[in-house]
């Protein structure tokens, strides 16, 4: 029963991966990356607490402990790579500095009054 138990898990552990991977194909916006690392961490808890703890309420712990993990890691990343575009677009702006001054120094406003 337990080797059937670790088979579906990892079964489905599977399938979701590749679900997600065709999702993300046909839709623009797909999962997050909080997501993605909520789900992953969620089906390797669950694997890893159900060897370990020998029981249902073992995977359940463990899968409970892996989708937090796997959150906070999701948001790590998201984090770091918001960080990474931030920086670049600085970079941008610093080498093409023309494209974001609002106003030349030397533009000067005239107001013509008629009588």
């Amino acid at each position: 029963m337990k080797k059937l138990i670790i088979f579906a898990s990892l079964f489905f552990a599977f399938l979701l991966t590749f679900a997600t991977n065709t999702q993300a194909q046909t839709h623009k916006k797909g999962i997050s990356d909080q997501g993605k690392g909520a789900i992953i961490g969620g089906a390797g808890g669950a694997v890893v607490g159900g060897l370990v703890g020998h029981n249902v309420g073992g995977a359940l712990i463990g899968g409970a402990i892996g989708a937090g993990g796997g959150y906070i890691i999701g948001n790590e990343t998201r984090r770091a790579r918001e960080k990474k575009e931030r920086a670049r677009r600085i970079a941008w702006r610093r080498a093409h500095p023309v494209h974001h001054r609002p106003y030349s120094k030397t533009t000067t406003v005239t107001t013509v009054k008629y009588q």
